[in-house]
């Protein structure tokens, strides 16, 4: 039973990813320095950007099964933790910069409805 409903979420995450990215177009460019980049299993690589004139937080995602791009991100500090949190509508995306392990791991998370639908480990790099 777990299984299918796995397969479910992986494919409604994904197909997220691909609309989003037609939908909201914000780009990073040479006003924004990169601050984390990770790679996450299931083939998401990961960046977070912030604005240097603004301090706006800037998300990208990549993969094979579409990109991602969101603004407006909030950051806090969590047990020794930074936690990244982008907005899109009903769901939210959190990137944890570290563990309380390890500072060269990190994890994925989406949200929907302060639901967890899909958390992946990822490493710095």
């Amino acid at each position: 039973m777990k299984t299918p409903l796995k397969k479910f979420t992986l494919l409604l995450v994904m197909t997220i990813c691909v609309w989003a990215n037609f939908s909201l177009r914000a780009s990073a460019d040479s006003t924004a320095g990169l601050i984390l980049s990770m790679r996450c299993q299931g083939g998401y690589n990961i960046n977070v950007w912030k604005k240097h004139s603004s301090g706006q937080l800037l998300y990208r995602a990549t993969s094979s099964n579409g990109n991602l791009s969101l603004d407006g991100g909030t950051s806090q500090a969590t047990e020794g933790v930074r936690v990244y949190k982008f907005p899109n509508g009903n769901y939210e995306y959190w990137v944890w910069d570290g563990t309380l392990d390890s500072q060269q791991s990190g994890t994925l998370e989406v949200y929907k409805n302060n639901h967890i639908l899909m958390r992946q480990a990822c490493t710095k790099g």
